[in-house]
């Protein structure tokens, strides 16, 4: 298997594991704790079921970690074809993953107040599970702010797939209407969030867009470039 074919497989491997990984938690497998405006039942589910949140957080670790690991693979992939976008690629993703990566501590908040709150003594239980509350409602808004990233890496990986030559076009074109999709929804969230929810119902087609250069990069990894005949040299 050649180099370029083997890395491109690498890439999707891991792009897949990440993808199936995050819609899990997308969709609720690991149980939704929060409780919109009740701190103490909030507080309460992550009491009773400690493991399984615990479990969701790594999860998250384990997905960002394998997403920095996709765009390094790909980094290397597309080097060559154009180190500027491949690097701006790059930087698209490391923010926004070191951003999510810190924003866990808040979500490990909670915990600490079940089990390390002898520094808050003074305080009364509801006072402590508005603390908890509050501290989920930060790691929210964190997720708020690096959704337009995942719009934007997918502009210069589209690019790169178009002009790499390695994959049908077609998936470049895709993943830029995904990247469109994200950002729309990115800075709904961030400007008119009563509106969210129609906008993200709209867009919601716009991010299939990213799922065929997933499977296309797990199956079949990248097509070799063909070498220039004599004829298109002298020409």
């Amino acid at each position: 298997m050649s180099s370029i074919k083997s890395t491109a497989r690498l890439a999707g491997i891991m792009y897949l594991t990440m993808s199936v990984m995050a819609v899990l938690s997308f969709v609720g497998v690991f149980g939704s704790f929060v409780v919109e405006n009740d701190a103490a039942a909030t507080m309460r589910n992550i009491a009773d079921h400690e493991f399984v949140y615990r479990l969701a957080i790594v999860n998250d670790f384990i997905t960002n970690l394998l997403l920095l690991g996709v765009v390094v693979t790909l980094y290397h992939l597309f080097v060559d074809i154009d180190r500027r976008l491949a690097m701006l690629m790059l930087v698209f993703v490391a923010v926004p993953v070191g951003a999510q990566l810190a924003s866990l501590s808040e979500r490990l908040a909670p915990l600490s107040l079940l089990h390390h709150a002898d520094y808050l003594a003074g305080f009364e239980p509801a006072q402590r599970d508005s603390v908890a509350r509050t501290f989920l409602g930060l790691h929210r808004n964190i997720g708020d702010l690096v959704t337009p990233f995942w719009g934007l890496w997918l502009f210069p990986f589209a690019t790169l797939v178009i002009k790499s030559r390695y994959f049908p076009r077609v998936l470049g074109y895709l993943m830029m209407a995904a990247g469109v999709g994200y950002l729309v929804t990115g800075f709904t969230s961030l400007l008119f969030p009563d509106r969210l929810g129609t906008i993200s119902k709209v867009m919601m087609p716009l991010y299939f867009g990213e799922l065929p250069i997933v499977f296309w990069l797990a199956i079949v990894g990248a097509r070799e470039p063909r070498e220039p005949t004599r004829e298109a040299v002298a020409a």
